[in-house]
């Protein structure tokens, strides 16, 4: 595979995953993180990470609003048990 597609293919899972996260909603930060290692707020900083080392400015809060689809405080208040 080239690495073009690879990265495309790659782009498609993370998109899906955030897609999932989001239909999800029930699903607390806890929950993943005891499951799985990681939450959605980990992805945030996982994306201001990637963004960084390309010298992209980026902020946390930007991040995590591109993963929560939303400002945090706004799915904190909303779906936060």
């Amino acid at each position: 595979m080239d690495p073009k597609t690879q990265v495309e293919l790659e782009a498609a899972a993370f998109r899906r995953l955030l897609k999932h996260l989001d239909d999800q909603k029930d699903v607390q930060n806890i929950d993943l993180m005891n499951l799985a290692g990681f939450c959605r707020n980990c992805l945030g900083k996982w994306y201001l990470a990637a963004a960084q080392e390309r010298d992209i400015e980026m902020d946390y809060e930007t991040a995590r609003e591109l993963v929560y689809g939303m400002p945090y405080s706004e799915w904190k208040a909303k779906y936060q048990n």
